[in-house]
């Protein structure tokens, strides 16, 4: 339903009885008055067509295709539309990788994303963190391709000096776009709207090999509250900000990433359009986000959407401009999520079909790509999967930190770090999660091609090894235990072991020593790295080559951009433990150590445990209905029945 100021519908609820005067009023009233939808979509991760390229099948539930299709309806329903990508849109699944590293995009080229935004009408558009992976060159190639304005406020170029104040704007900060609305009488009307993009700041340390020396980030609250007053004093009469950052109520640091929530309450910004975090806003997740309205899709009264990922979810913020003094203010504001897909029947079914003019307009690119991702590179002798990973030590990561352990050796050979233990640092991406019950990693026995080496690495991180010592790796796999919820030997009643509130990639399994981890303790840190209870240790038993580590002896441990950088919020891990950095993609490693083994066998080393607890409690957690295919022998795991969403309930044995 298109919102309604109260004012315009008394006006409409009387006007039939009105006189010839009353009636002039009603028109002028009208003529005040302006419905304006806006449309977003982020995260799309180079999704266009509805089709998994891991698991090498359609997906009805991505694809900016479909997404398509909800767009143009959502246009015919109404007057006046803008259209907005809130970034993370070039990386994120093979067909991205594809363009940037293999195929390559030359001047002139449109990124196959791009194209099909630029089909769809584009208003504008913002940078996200993932824009930055494959450097500032490949970037400005790909924003060269765009028919659309791109914006970034808080990125500058990197001058050498220690002032922020004469930064000077890598891209274009904001701009007023002057567009024609119809007002509620039929009359054209001007509309001048103001839009400001914002990227986490993170990008610096995520991404330091493609910005070091070239771009910094500022704070996007504080460069909000510079930029915003200057635009509303050039006469924007709307300001929109398309924010590639989460909601987080969490007090305010410099720098933070998501930084979304505290944008609502700065002044003279009319409507968030933000992302990052992969979740939808109005909805459930954040009901308990203090001055959230979920019904009307407000946050501290600004209207905000935030549209799933991978073309997921269509944004749409529908407003209700009125005259006031000659420009233009919000009257009212009503903001919603629409879905391309829906769970029926435990399976997961469209509701709109694709977009055919962007499935032809990606074709090409798309056939590419699946001849990309079948190309062999070696071969498995057994099942690799992760539908255990977050439970029990996993073949899933033990094969990649195996990799990257094999590729640091190598790295390191006849340098001063060769004399370090070398440990080697892994998560599981694909655990379900909100990505869903067919969220896993399941790859049959016999020959591995690219597409499941990227299934393995979902992501382009680079390579980094950081030197830590033994204490702070106990430290790390405190942070990393914050997965699971404490755990109460004594309760009779069911228990849920994991903490869904905590993401399966800073779940960090690090090989190379052994360890257990006690659940009746609580956390030592929560997900902001902070120590909430100093005296809780969970990690028991931490050794290395049998015996109790040496907390003072210092380790080279194999990691990403991301955690190295900083991502997660790890102790210790700040970017000023970096000793290497390497010039290769994780994933890269992972592809050539299966190369160089020609025959892998991925099973995992057992290296952690969950510490036995007296009374057998009964504990449960989700995963795939799948899963019952792969149950452990030893009966430690068993099937509990159904679960919502389609994923299956298995309760976990934690007194033997």
């Amino acid at each position: 339903m298109k919102p309604t100021s109260a004012l315009f519908a008394l006006a409409l609820a009387a006007s039939t009885a009105l006189t010839a005067p009353t009636l002039a009023g009603s028109a002028l009233a009208a003529e005040s008055t302006v419905k304006l939808r806006i449309l977003e979509t982020s995260d799309l991760h180079d999704s266009i067509f509805p089709y998994n390229y891991y698991s090498d099948k359609e997906d009805p539930s991505q694809g900016l295709a479909r997404t398509a299709t909800l767009i143009r309806k959502a246009r015919a329903e109404a007057k006046n539309t803008l259209l907005f990508d809130d970034g993370d849109t070039i990386q994120g699944n093979p067909l991205g990788d594809y363009v940037a590293r293999e195929k390559g995009l030359k001047p002139g080229e449109v990124h196959p994303v791009y194209k099909a935004l630029n089909q769809l009408g584009t208003t504008a558009g913002t940078l996200g963190n993932h824009e930055f992976n494959y450097g500032l060159d490949f970037l400005a190639t790909v924003m060269a391709g765009a028919a659309f304005p791109i914006f970034s406020a808080n990125v500058f170029h990197a001058d050498g000096d220690s002032d922020p104040s004469n930064d000077k704007p890598y891209f274009e900060q904001y701009r007023i776009i002057e567009t024609k609305v119809t007002d509620e009488a039929g009359k054209e009307q001007a509309l001048k709207v103001g839009v400001i993009g914002f990227a986490p700041p993170q990008i610096v340390n995520w991404d330091k090999s493609n910005l070091q020396g070239k771009a910094v980030a500022h704070d996007i609250v504080a460069t909000a509250k510079a930029l915003i007053p200057r635009m509303r004093a050039e006469g924007a009469d709307l300001v929109v900000a398309l924010a590639h950052s989460g909601l987080s109520a969490e007090p305010p640091q410099e720098g933070e990433e998501n930084a979304a929530y505290h944008l609502t309450q700065v002044e003279g910004l009319d409507a968030l359009l933000t992302g990052h975090q992969h979740n939808v806003f109005p909805g459930p997740i954040y009901a308990k986000l203090p001055g959230a309205d979920i019904a009307k899709g407000t946050v501290n009264g600004k209207p905000v959407v935030m549209p799933g990922f991978w073309g997921s979810h269509l944004g749409v913020v529908d407003l209700v401009l009125e005259k006031d003094g000659g420009r233009w203010k919000v009257a009212d504001a009503q903001t919603a999520t629409r879905p391309i897909s829906e769970l029926k029947d435990k399976q997961r079914v469209a509701l709109v079909d694709s977009d055919p003019e962007v499935e032809q307009g990606a074709k090409a690119i798309h056939e590419e790509t699946l001849a990309y991702v079948r190309k062999p590179v070696g071969e498995t002798t057994a099942r690799i999967q992760s539908y255990f990973a977050l439970v029990q030590d996993d073949p899933s990561i033990q094969i990649v930190t195996n990799a990257q352990a094999w590729y640091l050796q190598r790295l390191v050979k006849g340098t001063d770090l060769e004399t370090l233990p070398i440990l080697s640092a892994g998560a599981p991406f694909k655990a379900g999660g909100r990505g869903g019950a067919d969220y896993y990693t399941d790859v049959p026995a016999g020959p591995i091609a690219i597409r499941n080496a990227a299934d393995l690495y979902l992501y382009p991180n680079t390579l980094r090894a950081v030197v830590v010592t033994g204490d702070e790796v106990r430290e790390w796999l405190e942070m990393s235990s914050g997965m699971f919820n404490t755990i109460d030997p004594k309760k009779t009643e069911e228990q849920p072991l994991l903490n869904a509130g905590f993401p399966s990639f800073n779940f960090d399994v690090i090989d190379g020593v052994t360890y257990e981890i006690d659940l009746s303790q609580p956390w030592r840190y929560d997900m902001d790295g902070k120590v909430v209870h100093p005296d809780a240790h969970r990690i028991k038993n931490l050794a290395y080559q049998g015996k109790p580590i040496d907390e003072a002896r210092k380790f080279l441990v194999a990691t990403n951009n991301y955690r190295a950088g900083g991502g997660g919020k790890f102790p210790a891990l700040d970017g000023k433990t970096i000793a290497i950095e390497a010039p290769d993609e994780n994933r890269t490693a992972l592809i050539s150590y299966i190369y160089d083994q020609k025959t892998i066998n991925p099973s995992s080393d057992g290296n952690w445990t969950f510490a036995r607890l007296d009374g057998n409690p009964l504990v449960t957690f989700e995963s795939s209905p799948k899963a019952k295919d792969v149950l452990p022998a030893d009966g430690r795991i068993v099937a509990a029945g159904e679960a919502a969403n389609g994923f299956a309930k298995y309760a976990i044995k934690l007194g033997q």
